[in-house]
């Protein structure tokens, strides 16, 4: 590779989308375990919001304090392997691979290879961009948080977007009875995706209702706790996914650590998620893209230098599923 420099966006400190600059900055060097993604597309998630402001100040821990450890925020990344380094076994120059990196908006990308895969072959890059991050928690929180098993009765809120949208298909793989939660907007994608029932928050509040359900996943993230345990079965599980709210320290996130706190005392599990991307969960996930029961809800593509819209239309709540950020080198 000739190129020393590329375009990206970037912010030197934490800020506010409207804030992130398009800029020439140098290629990033990559280590021996490392592979140089040629960017085809980045997604859209609030994992990259939240990189993108410091908020909450939680997030900083890992991504600098102070200000960003890379001025280059975005994680999702689909492209092709453009340089390897020198332990590198999984992948060659030329391959097309997703899954996370570091500073995934701009032409060039660092990625440890073992956060990368094979893009599954049905998927264009922009699709295959929106999956890593959001896929792979709906899949976590499912399998591993929520212990489903055929036949149970699921609750996903926020069915709409980036996580929902994927925990919706992901539930139905899993044989079991499944309810989208979802804006009016929404309704329509979320039938689509398979969802055995459909309730309109505008119009109908769960919490309130007779329907009791053995796992809930709630991506939404703005409910009380007593309202979201009301809508379990006596011994059914929470999975607390998301964590938007109010505040700078924890934003939301408060939620989930009362939840954690209450569960040795009631018969219910109550639990938050960690979700981590790994070569193997993404490969999971490339098998059901591929055969057809997952496909990522992709609403639109915004061109690398509109990044800033495409973050803050995704706060704001716009996106019906997924959004991806396209890169031409």
């Amino acid at each position: 590779m000739t190129k020393t420099t590329m375009i990206a966006i970037v912010r030197d400190a934490y800020c506010a989308p409207a804030r992130l600059e398009l800029r020439e900055v140098p290629v990033p060097t990559i280590g021996a375990e490392d592979v140089l993604v040629r960017v085809e597309a980045a997604g859209v998630d609030q994992g990259a919001w939240h990189v993108t402001t410091g908020r909450p100040y939680l997030v900083r821990a890992g991504f600098g304090l102070r200000r960003p450890k890379n001025p280059v925020p975005g994680m999702d990344v689909a492209g092709r392997v453009e340089a390897i380094g020198a332990d590198v076994t999984r992948f060659r120059p030329g391959d097309e691979v997703y899954g996370t990196c570091d500073g995934a908006y701009a032409e060039y990308a660092r990625a440890h290879q073992g956060k990368l895969a094979p893009k599954p072959t049905t998927l264009t890059f922009a699709q295959a961009a929106t999956v890593p991050i959001s896929a792979c928690a709906a899949l976590h929180g499912l399998r591993d948080a929520g212990r489903l098993t055929a036949g149970q009765r699921v609750l996903v809120t926020g069915a709409g977007g980036g996580v929902g949208s994927f925990a919706v298909q992901l539930a139905k793989t899993y044989d079991a009875e499944v309810t989208g939660v979802c804006r009016t907007a929404k309704t329509d994608l979320v039938r689509s995706l398979g969802a055995d029932h459909v309730i309109d928050r505008t119009r109908e509040d769960f919490t309130t209702g007779t329907g009791r359900y053995d796992l809930i996943l709630d991506t939404a993230g703005n409910r009380p706790l007593r309202g979201l345990r009301r809508a379990l079965t006596p011994r059914g599980t929470l999975v607390i996914v998301g964590g938007p709210g109010e505040g700078r320290v924890l934003q939301g996130f408060d939620r989930t650590i009362r939840a954690v706190l209450l569960s040795p005392f009631v018969r219910q599990r109550l639990t938050g998620l960690i979700s981590t991307e790994s070569a193997d969960d993404l490969r999971t996930l490339t098998d059901l893209i591929d055969s057809g029961a997952v496909t990522p809800a992709l609403d639109r593509t915004y061109p690398l230098a509109e990044t800033p819209d495409a973050l803050s239309a995704l706060r704001a709540g716009h996106p019906t599923g997924k959004l991806a950020v396209t890169i031409s080198a």
